[in-house]
């Protein structure tokens, strides 16, 4: 029992530092990847609800293409192909210098975010076809400009519909966050459970740990999106 306390412990010969530092990692890469798709969400959606047919089919190519692929081999694409090409296109064009390359951890969080986008597209563009259309004739009846028909209708209703997805999807990037440290060096949660593991042949207690860490991420998250929903969902049965 004392030596699996001193694995645990803080210094040289503890993994308890390492596994701090993991599940900040962890946190920071799924606040960021979530931000940034909700960003793709909002623009998937814009697209595929515009009257241009031409933006309709690029957010329809988007999601198809996206969610019809494995998202590691998404990511493993978008990280060695396309940042790698657009860094020779901006050398080549004179815009950097010979020496520039993109940050693995950005590049890491765009690439997850786009793979997540693709599905929070169609969570927001269900959360807003939810909509009655009558509350946005009304609006327009009562001579609402589009900003305020925006955020006092559109907005409230489509959280109240969107929630129970993005809550979802929040979840998925937390353990998808996992996918980047085949990217590279990020001692993310599962890695450094699997160096800790691979150091000391524990299996049990560090696996078990990591395993431990995801759950309490889940369970607080899952606590903050029902308070959520029920926020929303106030005056609604």
């Amino acid at each position: 029992m004392d030596s699996y306390w001193r694995l645990l412990g803080w210094g040289a010969e503890g993994w308890g530092d390492d596994f701090a530092w993991g599940l900040l990692m962890t946190l920071q890469v799924s606040i960021i990847s979530y931000i940034v798709a909700v960003i793709f969400g909002f623009l998937g959606a814009a697209g595929k609800l515009s009257k241009h047919r031409s933006l309709r089919l690029i957010s329809g190519l988007y999601t198809t293409v996206v969610r019809s692929l494995p998202e590691l081999l998404v990511i493993l694409l978008l990280y060695f192909s396309v940042a790698s090409g657009a860094e020779r296109l901006l050398k080549y064009a004179g815009f950097v210098e010979d020496s520039f390359q993109f940050s693995p951890f950005w590049a890491a969080i765009v690439a997850l975010a786009f793979v997540s986008g693709a599905f929070m597209t169609e969570v927001l563009r269900s959360a807003y076809l939810a909509i009655p259309p009558g509350q946005l004739e009304a609006a327009v009846s009562i001579g609402m400009r589009p900003r305020k028909i925006v955020t006092r209708v559109v907005i409230p209703q489509m959280m109240r519909h969107a929630v129970p997805g993005m809550g979802n999807l929040w979840l998925s990037i937390t353990k998808e966050s996992a996918i980047i440290s085949v990217l590279g060096s990020f001692s993310e949660l599962l890695y450094t459970g699997y160096r800790a593991a691979a150091s000391t042949k524990q299996y049990i207690l560090f696996y078990g740990l990591t395993a431990l860490l995801f759950l309490l991420i889940t369970l607080v998250s899952v606590l903050a999106i029902s308070r959520l929903e029920k926020h929303l969902n106030r005056g609604h049965r």
